[in-house]
């Protein structure tokens, strides 16, 4: 993560994060946020967030790391970052996570 800017506050950097986040918000379905973040990212900054929820997942159903990193290609060690910040992290993996499952489960009832 880089530093801040020279007179650049926790304050205005937060504030540019939220600008972001404000954004992808504003987004509506999958065919769109796909556009956003091909813009947004490099292909492999965008494969790397892609191989890291890919993951959850798997975490989450208690697959082994061994048998994650065979399924996947995703390295032991993201596996293991991604498995970290799911029991310790800010509860985004988590809640995004949830809300798909709840998701599927009622178009799989519909």
């Amino acid at each position: 993560m880089k530093t801040l800017h020279a007179g650049e506050s926790e304050q205005e950097r937060r504030s540019l994060e939220d600008r972001l986040f404000e954004a992808v918000l504003t987004l509506k379905n999958v065919e769109e946020c796909r556009k956003f973040f091909t813009d947004l990212t490099t292909p492999a900054e965008l494969e790397a967030l892609a191989d890291r929820w890919s993951v959850v997942g798997l975490l989450e159903d208690e697959v082994p790391y061994r048998e994650i990193h065979d399924r996947t290609g995703v390295s032991v060690t993201t596996i293991g970052r991604v498995a970290r910040f799911l029991t310790t992290g800010s509860g985004g993996y988590q809640l995004a996570y949830q809300r798909l499952k709840r998701k599927s489960r009622k178009q799989a009832r519909a």
